[in-house]
């Protein structure tokens, strides 16, 4: 059956509670769910979906999907739960929601209750403030196995920003009163959240800097180093069009446009379609003003 959303989870989830079959997770359907069949039955990354209404198109419809069961920790990879220990980290698993959201989706919006941590394990979610005039600064583009909404979870405010799925996601949903008790009872989770918080603030000062000293086509080739991650790939597909980027980047999509061409016109990335498939990051790493990648690294190791 479909529930109401559970005390703690992100706005916009409806949880399924039928424990006999595993794992259950919401898919929220914002413009009906026109895929379902006349049974109500579709199938979701091999799984079967019972559609609620039979597949009837209407808005804000909730499909009851069923996750394949991991065999690995759930959260695996995750640094912020890294050094717990095993029954700590059962009971944290224990205590999270699975719920996942189609590309598009909205998560939970700016000025939204801030009463979850949320565990990103699949897909990709645009992190994002938005003006009174109703436009956008791309703040970041979250990639699994990562955190975020920890800033509203511990300061119990409203949510800083938005959040929105830019590709098919699945997460976990820690309420802030699960988080609370895990924090008192392992005092060591805050070395983790202290570390998460150091790294948002060094991003957000780095980015704030790159508004003074970097001009629009470096901010762009910066953009696109730090979405391509760590990659050792000679090309790296990056899934982001060009009007996230002119978010991310701080600049109108004409002008990202224009910086987009002439890197192409270089050879260090081709665009196809909504995709931009880079195929020289150290050419795109020299024009942001960045190191090299081996400098940077015999620079932190000679560090005293």
């Amino acid at each position: 059956m479909i529930a109401d959303d559970p005390p703690g989870a992100p706005s916009g989830y409806r949880e399924t509670a039928d424990p006999a079959a595993g794992p259950v997770a919401a898919i929220g359907q914002p413009g009906g769910d026109r895929a379902c069949g006349p049974a109500g039955i579709r199938v979701i990354d091999g799984q079967s979906v019972v559609c609620s209404g039979g597949g009837a198109d209407r808005e804000g419809v909730a499909v009851e999907a069923r996750l394949p069961l991991e065999n690995t920790d759930a959260l695996t990879g995750v640094e912020m739960f890294s050094g717990l220990e095993p029954e700590a980290r059962r009971r944290v698993i224990a205590a999270a929601v699975p719920y996942t959201y189609r590309k598009g989706q909205v998560l939970f919006s700016q000025d939204d209750p801030g009463d979850s941590l949320i565990v990103l394990k699949r897909g990709a979610v645009a992190v994002y403030r938005t003006s009174p005039a109703g436009e956008r600064a791309l703040l970041t583009v979250v990639r699994p196995p990562d955190v975020f909404g920890e800033v509203s979870l511990l300061d119990g405010s409203a949510r800083s920003a938005s959040a929105e799925a830019i590709e098919d996601c699945s997460v976990l949903a820690l309420s802030r009163v699960a988080f609370l008790e895990l924090v008192h009872s392992n005092p060591a989770i805050l070395d983790a959240v202290m570390r998460s918080l150091g790294g948002l603030i060094r991003r957000l000062t780095e980015q704030n800097a790159d508004h003074v000293f970097l001009d629009l086509p470096g901010r762009v080739a910066k953009a696109l180093v730090r979405l391509a991650g760590d990659s050792q790939a000679s090309m790296v597909t990056i899934e982001l069009n060009q009007s996230q980027l002119a978010e991310m980047a701080g600049g109108s999509r004409q002008s990202v446009n224009q910086a987009i061409g002439s890197f192409s016109a270089r050879g260090w990335l081709r665009t196809e379609g909504r995709r931009i498939v880079v195929t020289d990051l150290p050419a795109l790493r020299r024009r942001a003003g960045m190191q090299e990648r081996g400098t940077r690294d015999r620079d932190q190791r000679d560090r005293p």
